[in-house]
């Protein structure tokens, strides 16, 4: 869409109109220039979250100390206790490498943090605990563990493996990059070939190891980035050199920057007719990312992930960039790292991708995971490979955990069994404590009575998972929908197959479930047919999204069309003073199943539509009949027969949407 027709949508002047995209980060040249879709509707959501008044006015010059005390608040309800404006709130959470909407709820500090860029006074009343599951203190307390390692033995500290971070705009070829590093085949796993989680890899250079993430591109993974920007030690960022500057390659910069990691640019796929190297330096560095040959400090290498060009420079200055940050930490400690990963395995059970900072991981080594104790029962590569020992700057799989942990918790290992259970009990109460004050225990009754609020429609949704890092993109990507007159409600989200309590929560609050690259057990999949409730499956979060968008605007109309599961003809008829009529048929293809749909065909014109009352073989009751056999069948409500007639069984089945 150009940015004259949206201007004159929003009922704005061109002149006005671009003014306010400047002011909001969006830099066009003229009204004929044209947006990206995934910006044309950040617009319109920024856009009409700000008032008029506001649209003027400058940062409000009120003296004095603003108070805050609520546990948690909308970025819209920030802008109006700080006396701002709304575009003066996203850039600063651009700034703070975060994506979030006008109705995104933040914690106290994250308002705090705002209020200081915005150099307002801000007193925070509560003690808050946040609200995602990933905040910005990952790097906090990684940096602590550091320094507890500086200060417990500086003369321990030794070299260990760097962990380099490759982000970027969707289908830019981040994974096929780190693909050809590791000479595997890791695109071909991918739904759709795009990534879905974080994966952990760690390959051999010149006798020394390096530890990639590979992070998502897609729009739905801004916290998957975030947190892989947070735990790594160098991001490569990955552009497309015949396309430049994307929106997510301009977020994964504003991660980098926020999580302060040097980054080094992979401008990739050189080896096209259409790349442009130089437009590509241009728009980088409006973004403060200058090269060396502009001036700069940014190393930009060019590389053919498919035609495996300039790799081994772009492994070169990684080595080279890890050296100059002299990293190093402590072998001999018990470990301590940060859960980048996390999901249910059918046959594993709970596992977690843990990324090891410092000390050394055994198996046998007791550990704690947020609230959750456990038991190195067998560490993992990322080849599947069983490890005995790893050290900091690894990525490893440990299975022996009580239940899935949260992305970004921290590991750490105790003495004993003991000492594990016991903080970890501590700490689940003291959840529970602050889960309980802030009032978000979720209960049957309280869904019960949020359904029978007046007033407002509802699309209820419980979602289920393969791994955490899908969920959390999910549900980024639903919070994200514009909606204003249907409340989109994500009444529970999880890992793992969907089970009997989903549907059951589901049908107390009439919800969808969305299952995402999971199973149903078949004791739910019973229930919910029972109950009548869906349960939509997908592979790709696209189509998720564009399911919810749909039935928002009320344009998501289920089609149904027969399918034909049984051809049956009439060869013969039985007359019985009990029943009436049997028609003695011959099953012609496919099977013939008791309580079917049916319906009759007379010289190719249908003339009765039922169901199946009886199917008998041999004058004893059966439930199906297969091809090439006879039977007896009674029609509810159908007694004139004749021979030559057509039953055609079938079941009425949901269309697939093209």
């Amino acid at each position: 869409m150009k940015v004259q027709d949206l201007a004159k949508e929003l009922g704005r002047s061109n002149k006005d109109f671009i003014k306010f995209l400047h002011e909001v980060d969006v830099k066009v040249k003229s009204s004929s220039t044209k947006l990206e879709d995934d910006v044309v509707q950040t617009v319109r959501e920024l856009f009409k979250g700000v008032k008029k008044d506001d649209k003027k006015n400058a940062i409000s010059d009120e003296v004095g100390t603003i108070v805050l005390n609520e546990r948690s608040l909308t970025i819209t309800q920030l802008a109006s206790k700080l006396g701002v404006r709304l575009p003066d709130i996203m850039k600063c959470l651009l700034q703070m490498g975060l994506s979030l909407t006008l109705n995104s709820e933040i914690d106290a500090q994250t308002a705090k943090e705002i209020a200081e860029r915005l150099e307002i006074d801000l007193d925070i009343e509560s003690s808050i605990k946040p609200i995602s599951k990933f905040s910005s203190s990952i790097r906090d307390q990684l940096d602590q563990m550091h320094e507890d390692d500086m200060e417990r033995d500086p003369d321990a500290m030794t070299d260990r493996a760097p962990v380099i971070t490759i982000m970027g705009h969707v289908d830019h070829g981040k994974t096929l990059l780190l693909d050809t590093i590791r000479m595997t085949n890791v695109v071909a796993k991918e739904a759709g070939g795009i990534t879905q989680h974080i994966g952990a890899y760690q390959v051999e250079v010149k006798g020394r190891k390096l530890t990639f993430l590979d992070t998502p591109g897609h729009a739905a993974f801004t916290t998957l980035r975030a947190r892989g920007a947070q735990v790594t030690d160098i991001a490569i960022l990955v552009v497309a050199a015949e396309e430049g500057c994307k929106p997510q390659t301009i977020e994964a910069i504003h991660h980098a920057k926020a999580a302060g990691v040097p980054i080094l640019v992979a401008l990739n796929k050189v080896d096209k007719p259409e790349a442009d190297i130089e437009m590509c330096k241009q728009q980088l560095a409006q973004h403060e990312l200058v090269s060396e040959d502009w001036g700069g400090t940014t190393i930009f290498v060019p590389v053919s992930a498919k035609a495996k060009k300039g790799i081994d420079e772009l492994l070169e200055l990684i080595l080279l960039l890890a050296d100059t940050l002299e990293l190093k930490a402590n072998h001999h400690n018990p470990a301590k790292g940060v859960v980048i990963e996390s999901r249910l395995s059918r046959k594993k059970g709970p596992v977690a991708t843990v990324l090891i900072k410092s000390g050394s991981l055994r198996v046998g080594d007791n550990f704690v995971i947020g609230h959750i104790a456990g038991k190195a029962r067998a560490l993992l590569n990322d080849l599947g490979k069983p490890l005995t020992l790893v050290t900091p700057g690894m990525p490893v799989e440990i299975m022996g955990i009580s239940e899935v942990p949260r992305p970004g918790d921290i590991l750490e290992v105790m003495a004993t069994e003991r000492e594990c259970r016991q903080l970890a009990e501590e700490r689940l109460l003291e959840e529970k404590n602050l889960n309980a004050s802030a009032g978000k225990a979720m209960s049957l009754e309280s869904l019960s009575q949020q359904i029978e609020e007046g007033g407002v429609r509802k699309l209820n949704l419980i979602v289920k998972a393969d791994v955490n890092g899908s969920l959390e993109a999910i549900l980024a990507s639903i919070a994200q929908i514009p909606s204003e007159d249907v409340a989109v409600t994500v009444l529970h989200s999880a890992t793992g197959p969907v089970n009997e309590n989903d549907i059951m929560l589901a049908k107390a609050s009439s919800a969808i479930v969305v299952a995402f690259a999971v199973s149903v057990n078949p004791e739910a999949q019973k229930i919910a047919d029972e109950e009548g409730i869906e349960i939509k499956r997908y592979k790709i979060i696209y189509d998720i999204v564009d399911d919810v968008k749909l039935v928002i605007e009320g344009l998501f109309k289920v089609e149904f069309e027969e399918y034909e599961t049984a051809r049956v003809e009439v060869r013969q008829l039985f007359r019985f003073s009990r029943v009436g009529v049997i028609a003695g048929c011959y099953v012609t293809s496919g099977t013939a199943v008791r309580n079917s749909k049916m319906k009759i065909l007379r010289n190719k014109k249908e003339i009765f539509r039922g169901k199946m009352e009886s199917l008998k073989r041999f004058k004893e009751d059966t439930k199906e009949v297969a091809t090439g056999f006879e039977c007896g069948i009674v029609a509810d409500g159908f007694h004139e027969y004749e021979e030559g007639d057509i039953i055609v069984c079938f079941d009425i089945r949901e269309k697939k949407r093209k």
